[in-house]
């Protein structure tokens, strides 16, 4: 019995034979699995989403597909480190390398041929205007999908988005959805409808609190955010006083408590690429309010409340219905339920695979 050190299971020796026996037996012969090399950022303080995303990704790898993970040494700021990470990401790529997000322009340097990028959105993108948008735009963007054989987008809607931006062949971009971690199980627990406690998860700019916050404002509840808030969002929750706590940094396993802990889930988000915690609280058994935005409403399906998320009447409007409508609650509940079964590891993990063995087959 021998070891590769990248797989997973071991690996028998062949019998021995002749070489006129090894021709007639061409099996003996099979190719090796490619090795396929992760690609991930060095991420900062509180930045875990991608990261999550693609450790369930690798679990549910089949114990053939022969893999290992590199995380870029330094943080992606300023000019030295990022090309110190681009050389150092030559240095260890595979026969496929997977760019698993946020750091696009490490395939700068990568075999063109063997290189796919996971792009998760465009928001930053968005945001930028002027010279830094166009630098950002070349080298996050167009240099990236030049080089890359293949790009994975996280929805349907960013997938349209991207191609707004980028003028290339719509098949080169796929949608692989994201996956929910085996952490999110059904969870059922009595709703508290006197005073339920209502989860919102995330605190950037566009996970919305500050008009979340007003729309609670006057609903007996309390309030448990995920996440590090600014000085304006504590002004913000103050002047609606509310009952609020906060929780940062929590490892995948605390999520899920968190999950399993509320009543429902609001995630009114301004935009997403794909919206995670709709899925996950799907998966738990949580109602969720959530847009009628960018990503969500593909994400959620007939499995959420949808409201818009630039005002504040609407997002009311939806925590209300959730705990005062018992019956449409409960319907949501059992839809999210069927929704979480397009979001499963080990489908989301197949598709990877069919790519990877495509690339490696080129």
């Amino acid at each position: 019995m021998r070891y590769d050190k990248h797989a997973t299971t071991a690996l028998t020796d062949p019998p021995l034979c002749s070489p006129g026996a090894r021709k007639r037996q061409p099996h003996l012969h099979r190719r090796k699995p490619p090795m396929v090399v992760f690609l991930s950022r060095r991420p900062h303080e509180g930045q875990r989403s991608i990261e999550r995303v693609f450790s369930q990704v690798r679990k549910c790898l089949p114990p053939d597909v022969r893999h290992r993970l590199a995380v870029c040494r330094f943080t992606s700021h300023g000019v030295l480190p990022r090309v110190c990470n681009m050389v150092e990401a030559m240095a260890r790529q595979g026969d496929v390398n997977h760019i698993t997000g946020d750091v696009h322009y490490l395939a700068l340097l990568l075999r063109k041929g063997r290189t796919l990028l996971t792009i998760h959105d465009c928001i930053n993108l968005n945001r930028l205007t002027g010279l830094r948008r166009l630098i950002f735009f070349w080298l996050w963007y167009k240099l990236p999908e030049q080089r890359a054989a293949a790009i994975t987008v996280v929805s349907e809607a960013t997938k349209q988005e991207l191609l707004a931006h980028l003028r290339c062949s719509p098949e080169k971009i796929r949608v692989i959805h994201n996956p929910v971690a085996d952490e999110f199980q059904a969870a059922p627990a009595p709703f508290r409808a006197e005073r339920p406690l209502v989860l919102q998860v995330g605190t950037g700019l566009n996970k919305n609190l500050c008009r979340v916050a007003h729309a609670l404002l006057g609903i007996p509840c309390r309030l448990r955010i995920i996440g590090r808030l600014s000085d304006r969002q504590r002004a913000t929750l103050g002047e609606c006083s509310l009952d609020y706590s906060v929780a940062a940094n929590l490892s995948d396993s605390q999520v899920a408590a968190e999950y399993r802990a509320c009543d429902l889930v609001v995630f009114a988000s301004t935009y997403e690429g794909f919206g995670l915690p709709i899925v996950e609280a799907n998966a738990t058994g949580r109602p969720v309010v959530t847009s009628n935005v960018s990503s969500m409403p593909e994400i959620a399906g007939d499995a959420a409340c949808l409201v818009d998320p630039f005002d504040v009447g609407s997002i009311r409007a939806g925590i209300r219905k959730l705990i005062e409508n018992t019956s449409y609650r409960e319907d949501l509940i059992r839809r999210g339920y069927r929704n979480v079964e397009r979001f499963r590891a080990q489908a989301v993990a197949a598709e990877y695979v069919r790519l990877y063995e495509e690339l490696a087959a080129d």
